[in-house]
């Protein structure tokens, strides 16, 4: 970059003149959280196949496979870790990693392959299929039944730290099983996700898949107690764990995640690229 060439006059004016202060720079202070809504309108990655390529996605295959006119759907509670909270996740995984990843190899589910911070979950269905013509009907029901289900927003706590896998036995998951929080809201939602999706001929979550009759009992039956269920995926692996990789995890310390307290105040329908967030009720 070249200089800029100044006449004597304007010269000798400068250097008569006293230097100019810098202004002062006042500290700002942290910006605020983005808005939930903000999330939801960038839930979904950029497609860059029309094909089920595992290789694009780290070896995993599509539990749904792509078909023109449906549309995979999930229920599920939503929760983004705070960065405190995030730092002893990471160290909850690294402990579980062990010390040759050679011999387990673990996927964080905590942050993006560009290190944006990713959303966690807690499922109140299992991947399902709905029709063009089902997603409105089907959001309306969901969003009047929960606004007549009167269950407020309620915390859970995490107690367990352990590997469970898919339906498909495909992929194994690190999950923190949390705690039955005290009014029973897991199982209540998951009662009414079951009830939804049965009236779309959609399987219910965490239920016998003997025959449709029984599916469809189970998941009108609010009785039935799945809170041995319930859980936060943290992590995932292509590799069932070993004895040596169990045996590890259960020697973790989980002192200090047992006094996170995660909260929930919406359900998110997730339909296509779309999420539908649904409050829970302020009472």
């Amino acid at each position: 970059m070249s200089l800029v060439q100044y006449s004597d006059s304007e010269s000798e004016a400068e250097s008569a003149s006293p230097p100019a202060k810098k202004p002062r720079v006042e500290p700002r202070p942290g910006l605020p959280p983005l808005p939930a809504a903000f999330h939801d309108l960038y839930a979904s990655s950029t497609r860059v196949s029309v094909k089920d390529d595992p290789n694009l996605h780290g070896g995993r295959k599509r539990a749904i496979p792509h078909v023109e006119g449906n549309w995979p759907s999930h229920l599920y509670l939503e929760w983004y870790p705070a960065k405190n909270e995030l730092a002893l996740l990471a160290d909850l995984i690294a402990q579980a990693q062990g010390h040759d990843p050679k011999e387990h190899s673990i996927h964080s589910l905590l942050h993006s392959d560009l290190g944006a911070q990713l959303p966690l979950h807690i499922s109140l269905s299992r991947p399902v299929v709905l029709r063009t013509e089902q997603r409105g009907s089907f959001t309306d029901l969901l969003q009047k039944s929960i606004r007549d289900s009167h269950i407020a927003p309620f915390s859970v706590l995490p107690d367990i730290l352990k590997w469970v896998s898919n339906y498909e036995k495909t992929r194994w998951f690190l999950v923190l099983h949390v705690a039955k929080p005290l009014n029973d809201e897991l199982n209540y939602l998951l009662h009414l996700s079951n009830s939804a999706l049965a009236s779309f001929g959609q399987p219910p979550l965490y239920a016998p898949s003997r025959d449709s009759r029984a599916r469809a009992s189970v998941a009108h039956d609010r009785r039935t107690d799945y809170s041995d269920c319930f859980h936060i995926s943290i992590a995932w692996s292509l590799d069932a764990p070993a004895v040596g990789d169990v045996e590890r995890v259960a020697a973790i310390d989980l002192k200090p995640a047992q006094d996170l307290e995660v909260r929930f105040d919406s359900v998110k329908a997730k339909i296509g690229n779309h999420v539908e967030s649904i409050s829970l009720p302020a009472t």
